[in-house]
């Protein structure tokens, strides 16, 4: 069964719709001031940064850290999943 991620925490959910109705405590805008955002990529054994190519297992795990070459300011915001 196919598992989809949220982009911005890494939580996982068997569907999109159950996914992308509840709050996001890492949300851009803040914990739970947005909803989750779907991860558009597909599952792999490693994550890259998209701002900074820092790498990691998983979604969650990258996103738990602040990025250096975040866009808006060194760790002013979190890493972002590339797809």
């Amino acid at each position: 069964m196919q598992k989809y991620y949220c982009e911005n925490c890494g939580s996982k959910s068997n569907t999109i719709s159950s996914l992308t109705e509840k709050s996001c405590y890492r949300h851009p805008m803040g914990s739970g001031k947005g909803k989750h955002i779907l991860y558009q990529g597909s599952e792999k054994a490693q994550y890259f940064c998209k701002y900074c190519g820092a790498i990691s297992s998983s979604i969650f795990s990258l996103t738990g850290f602040l990025c250096p070459k975040h866009p808006d300011g060194n760790c002013r915001g979190r890493h972002l999943p590339f797809f």
